[in-house]
């Protein structure tokens, strides 16, 4: 929901103006966390962040809005690992995503999100065809 955050997740309605009502996570960077520290079966909600995208620079969000599935979102800041990834994933995953953690947005728009190939649309740039 605009300005609230995700329906059932555990920051909906967490703070005014929160910065994290939506995460994204690169697939690709999931996948070398698995490669490199030798957790295949590893699933992404370990991660616990709400969208995966597949070949998307999400720093390049930060401060910028942009549109997927006919819903707003603003960049807000990178989503830094905590100390809970090593416990969940393995020692030494927390160090590793730093500056590779995903983007933390806001969420301007109401929608629903579905699975699957999609478009994400920049402000001000053409769309850009998220791989499915």
């Amino acid at each position: 929901m605009a300005g609230r955050g995700i329906v059932g997740d555990r920051f909906f309605d967490y703070r005014r103006d929160y910065s994290g009502q939506i995460t994204f996570f690169a697939i690709e960077v999931f996948e070398a966390l698995k490669q490199t520290f030798d957790v295949p079966h590893a699933h992404p909600s370990a991660a616990r962040r709400n969208v995966l995208v597949r070949g998307v620079d999400l720093a390049q969000l930060i401060d910028r809005e942009f549109c997927v599935q006919g819903m707003w979102f603003r960049g807000a800041t990178e989503c830094k690992p905590c100390y809970w990834m090593d416990g969940a994933l393995a020692k030494g995953t927390e160090a590793w995503l730093r500056g590779k953690g995903g983007l933390r947005a806001r969420i301007l728009t109401d929608g629903i999100l579905r699975l699957g190939p999609t478009e994400l649309r920049v402000a001000g740039q053409a769309e850009f065809e998220l791989p499915g």
